[in-house]
């Protein structure tokens, strides 16, 4: 599809897929244990704070650029989180600070966040949990809510394995506000964010 219409594609095309399709099913597989291992340095809280962030701008991201947005690896550690996406263009300094108040918003709305297991049929089908459903599950699959107390929906409802915080307040502790730090092209047609919690 990107020769028909002319997108420049680097040699290496296939390696960086097939890397990324690795890291995928290893995350999949471990998700579908209920373990978490996909980016996920780490069990501390501040891995936590920033695992959650994550799904936070995940959806943010879906909200302000569009469904196309799907997750192609991400990387936690104690300091930052970085994400990649699919999306064909350089995002606007208007579309990043959307993403950021977006994030924000959510932490100051203090979401309540949940988990819940479901038949894994049933989460795609029936219930739209967001997941790489191209990648293999289990029978079931653990499902987080990240929700508004009163809201109907949520803000975010994905298939993970975790950690995350109880709630988003807790991403704010000590005056803290989520803040890309960079927006940069990761291959082609899969943008990198860097974010970080300050």
């Amino acid at each position: 599809e990107a020769f028909k219409q002319d997108i420049a594609v680097p040699e290496n095309w296939r390696a960086e897929f097939d890397a990324h399709m690795e890291e995928q099913r290893q995350r999949s597989q471990t998700a579908a244990k209920g373990t978490f291992k996909g980016g996920l340095g780490g069990q501390t809280m501040q891995h936590k704070k920033y695992h959650t962030a994550t799904h936070l701008m995940y959806e943010s991201l879906r909200r302000v650029l569009g469904d196309h947005v799907i997750q192609h690896g991400s990387n936690i550690t104690e300091e930052r989180l970085r994400f990649d996406f699919s999306h064909p263009d350089k995002m606007t300094p208007e579309q990043l600070k959307q993403v950021e108040d977006m994030v924000n918003e959510q932490i100051k709305k203090d979401l309540v966040v949940t988990w819940e297991e479901h038949p894994t049929d049933y989460a795609r089908n029936d219930l739209h949990v967001l997941g790489a459903f191209g990648d293999r599950y289990g029978e079931t699959v653990k499902c987080y809510r990240m929700q508004a107390k009163g809201e109907d929906k949520p803000f975010s409802f994905e298939i993970c394995g975790g950690p995350h915080v109880d709630h988003t307040g807790q991403l704010a502790e000590d005056g803290k506000v989520f803040k890309i730090t960079k927006e940069e092209s990761s291959s082609a047609g899969i943008r990198r964010i860097k974010a970080v919690l300050r």
